[in-house]
């Protein structure tokens, strides 16, 4: 907290009583004024939040459906690959079985 020192010129003619209820009353201005600066700074940190939690649920979203499709075409071809693994197979075993 910042100290207030009220010029010389103004105590003289405000007298002492005054000059520290003159500097009681900007000290509270000061703090009130924090007070609000804080709150203000709250709400557009959460808005900005909720802004970005948003988005980021939103990307999730799209590569967990991404990620089913990419699973879906790896049992595809997985199951391209065993036919003809068993295809291969079973040429083998006709060759040999002769």
């Amino acid at each position: 907290m910042s100290v207030i020192t009220i010029p010389r010129s103004i105590r003289e003619r405000l007298g002492d009583d005054a000059s520290e209820d003159f500097a009681t009353l900007i000290n509270d201005i000061d703090i009130g004024a924090r007070k609000d600066a804080i709150a203000i700074a709250e709400e557009r940190f959460e808005r900005r939040l909720s802004e970005v939690s948003g988005m980021l649920r939103l990307e999730m979203e799209k590569l967990r459906t991404e990620l089913e499709k990419s699973g879906k075409e790896n049992i595809k071809w997985m199951f391209l690959f065993w036919i003809g693994q068993i295809a291969a197979m079973a040429a083998l075993f006709k060759f040999f079985v002769k």
